[in-house]
Formats: C-alpha cells, sequence, structure tokens
C-alpha cells in the first residue's frame, strides 16, 4: 500500500475545518492588558455527520469532559460533528464538572444549530481546580465564526499544556479508486503512561467506513501505539483518542474485515504511531527519543510486554540521559517484565544515527568499546533492539530520558 504523507492535521481529510484561540481559561496574575498569550481553547467540525470511535484512560478518576462524551456518543449512536477541547484546566474533580462540560457541549451546538448529543468535549491542565466557564462562553462565537479548512495550527497549538512543540501527522491513501485522508494533533508531554496516557489525541478521516468498524480499528491500533508509550509512569485522568469519518472520499462504506478494511488500519497506525513517537521525544523536559524494538517473541503480547517494561524503567531513562552504556538496566527491566521467555536465549544492541553496539548476547555480556557506546548515545534518539530469539513477533515501545528538568518543571506545575 502506498501512503503519501500530508500536510494539514486534522483539516487535510476533506470536509473539516478548525479554530484556537486564547479565551484566558487561567489568566496568570499580574496579567498585563496586551499579553499575547497561547491558544487555550480549540474547535474543529465537519461539514457532515460523522461516524464516531473513541478509547479513554482506565484511570479510575475519570475527567467530566470523558463521562459527559462517553454518554453523547452513546446517545447519537456513536455519531459527531464537532469537538471542543481546552487546556489550562483538566476539569477533573469538581462537584460541578458535569454541569461545564455538559454546559461546553450546549453552548456550541447551540452556536452549530446541531444537538448536543453530536459534541465530543475535552479538557487537559490541572486537576482539581474549578473551570471557569464565562470565557469559554464569551470564546464559542469567535471560535466558530472563525472556522476554516486551514486552521489546523490553532487548533494543534490550542491542546498544548508543557507540550514544547505541536505535534501533528496527516497520510493520503488510495481505496477503491478514491483518494482517502487521515489525518491527527495530539497533546502530551508529561504524566504520561501506557494505558492511554495524559494525551489528547484527535484523528480525523473522510474515508467511508462503519462506526462498528472505525472502533473496532482504533481499538487495536492504539493497543500498538499510544498504550505503548510511557514517559514517567503516571496514566492521566483525561486521557482521550477521537476518531471521527465523515465519508466525503466517497469511497464504497467499508463494513467488513476486507483488504479495504486493512489498508484503513495500516494508514491508521501510520499516523498513530508516528503521533506516539512525536509524543515521546516530547516528553517533559526530555533530551533524547528511546525507542525500544523486541522481536524474535512467540506473540504480540510478549514483544509489547518486554518493550514497555524497558522504556518505563527510570533506571535506564536515568542512564540515557547521563549517556552511560549501562545495558544492565534494560536487561534488569526485560527480566522483570509479565511475560513467559528464556532470559537465556535474548541480545541485545544500543543503536542511534552514530552506529550500534552489541552488549549482550543469550543474556550475557559481551565486551564492546566504552568510546563507541558514548558516541552512540551522545544522539537524541536512541533504539535498543532486544531480540527474544523465541519466535517471529515483534513490538515497538517508546519514551525518553529522565532529566533534572523533569523535576523542575512538575517541582511547580500548578502554581
Amino acid at each position: 500500500m502506498e501512503m503519501k504523507i500530508v500536510e494539514g492535521g486534522i483539516c487535510a481529510p476533506k470536509g473539516f475545518k478548525a479554530n484556537g484561540l486564547y479565551c484566558g481559561i487561567k489568566r496568570p496574575a499580574n496579567d498585563a492588558p496586551n499579553t499575547q498569550h497561547k491558544n487555550d481553547i480549540c474547535v474543529y467540525k465537519s461539514d457532515v455527520l460523522c461516524n464516531t470511535a473513541a478509547v479513554y484512560t482506565q484511570n479510575k478518576v475519570k475527567g467530566a469532559p470523558i463521562l459527559v462524551t462517553k454518554a453523547n456518543l452513546e446517545k447519537s449512536g456513536n455519531k459527531s460533528i464537532a469537538v471542543i477541547a481546552n487546556s489550562k484546566n483538566a476539569n477533573t474533580c469538581n462537584a460541578d464538572g458535569i454541569e461545564k462540560a455538559d454546559m461546553m457541549c450546549k453552548l456550541l451546538a447551540n452556536e452549530l444549530n446541531v444537538p448536543k448529543e453530536q459534541i465530543v468535549v475535552a479538557s487537559t491542565g490541572v486537576i482539581g481546580q474549578v473551570l471557569p466557564i464565562e470565557p469559554i462562553k464569551e470564546g464559542i462565537p469567535e471560535l466558530v465564526n472563525g472556522l476554516d479548512y486551514n486552521k489546523n495550527n490553532e487548533a494543534a497549538t490550542a491542546i498544548m499544556t508543557t507540550d514544547t512543540v505541536k505535534k501533528e501527522y496527516a497520510v493520503q491513501f488510495e481505496i477503491d479508486g478514491k483518494i482517502c485522508t487521515i489525518g491527527g494533533m495530539a497533546k502530551g508531554s508529561g504524566m504520561i503512561h501506557p494505558n492511554m496516557a495524559t494525551t489528547l489525541n484527535f484523528i480525523t478521516s473522510d474515508c467511508a467506513i462503519s462506526s462498528e468498524l472505525l472502533q473496532e480499528a482504533l481499538s487495536e491500533i492504539v493497543k500498538v501505539t499510544y498504550n505503548c508509550l510511557s514517559i514517567d509512569g503516571d496514566t492521566s485522568t483525561n486521557d482521550m483518542v477521537v476518531l471521527m469519518a465523515n465519508g466525503m472520499a466517497e469511497n464504497k462504506e467499508i463494513t467488513d474485515n476486507t483488504a479495504e478494511f486493512e489498508i484503513f488500519k495500516s494508514a491508521l497506525y501510520e499516523v498513530m504511531a508516528n503521533l506516539t513517537r512525536m509524543l515521546a521525544k516530547d516528553g517533559e523536559g526530555a533530551t533524547k527519543l528511546i525507542e525500544c524494538i523486541t522481536s524474535g517473541a512467540k506473540d504480540k503480547d510478549t514483544a509489547i510486554t518486554v518493550a514497555k517494561s524497558v522504556v518505563c524503567s527510570s533506571l535506564f531513562k536515568a542512564a540515557i540521559f547521563g549517556e552511560d552504556a549501562n545495558w544492565g538496566r534494560i536487561l534488569c527491566a526485560v527480566g522483570y517484565a509479565n511475560a513467559d521467555f528464556d532470559i537465556n536465549k535474548v541480545d541485545v544492541d544500543i543503536k542511534s544515527e552514530n552506529g550500534i553496539v552489541n552488549v549482550c548476547r543469550n543474556g550475557a555480556g559481551v565486551e564492546f568499546s566504552e568510546e563507541k557506546a558514548a558516541r552512540v548515545l551522545e544522539a537524541d534518539e536512541i533504539f535498543v533492539l532486544i531480540n527474544l530469539n523465541d519466535g517471529n513477533d515483534e513490538a515497538t515501545a517508546w519514551g525518553c530520558d529522565l532529566t533534572y528538568d523533569y523535576v523542575k518543571i512538575n517541582g511547580d506545575y500548578r502554581t
């Protein structure tokens, strides 16, 4: 299958408009009148009703927007037409949280003249602080009036919190002779751990596909992308992935597990995997991306479990920050992974654009040049290659190094 990377993020597929602006959800103390602020709220909308799929955080504490979105999609039969999302405030653990999230949906629905149940709402930011609804109420008319097919950037920046860069990706592919597109945007930098991390992920498509298969595809692909991401071991309360498909590419609707469905899933993986990689690289305080590839596993779950175990190791992440080829920390993390394999058959290599160093064979260390290893670890993208030599399955997990700046950022995050 041929795929073409295209610009536009969530606006790359046909029929999707977006907008974002600063409405003042969290106004800084001593704020000067003419201060320029980063966008803190966005809306994106399809020209027609979309089949919609979603997955949510596994945290027992769930933000009010998640509860309202789930209820809306249940009432609408998994249909939606627009999304409203804000940063600065998670609207979580608040007595009036559901009321406020529901009000955001009602305000946008009234402005768009659509049923409230067709609105998806999402929030990210500080937990436990009351969400001010007035600035949102005042900002929605301007958001809607400014909706445009080329304002994906305004939306992508509006969902950023401690992110240092916006995260967008989109691809085009062909089904039934029609050009289809999947585009996405994501946010996330800290409080990220497998089982849906502190990430808001919004994906759009103009492909015609049933809501049932849309959910099947999303649930399958999230397992090998976002759920294989870890920055710091904390699973957020507000994680959400929403996938909307409006059918405007005019391909024959995908309703069965056909070759066309496999093409769609491949394109969805391409978008979600690249967004996952961006999230890992922009981890709070991070200086290096860690990509762990486990091969030679007897099944997919074993490969995933081992790869995740390595990227979740704080000791290994610290070693990568220090550019120390302490491969024993890798094998230690492999060893406590909850999976069945023979540790005496495991091989480990560390690789970057500067070369590759073999550090372990058959579960034991091998001689290597510390000087070469230091050069390999100087790069800002580090690959850990683990071969279990026990089968043909493989999986990838993504993370980043653990730095002094991570502590600084999170030491005063709320204040």
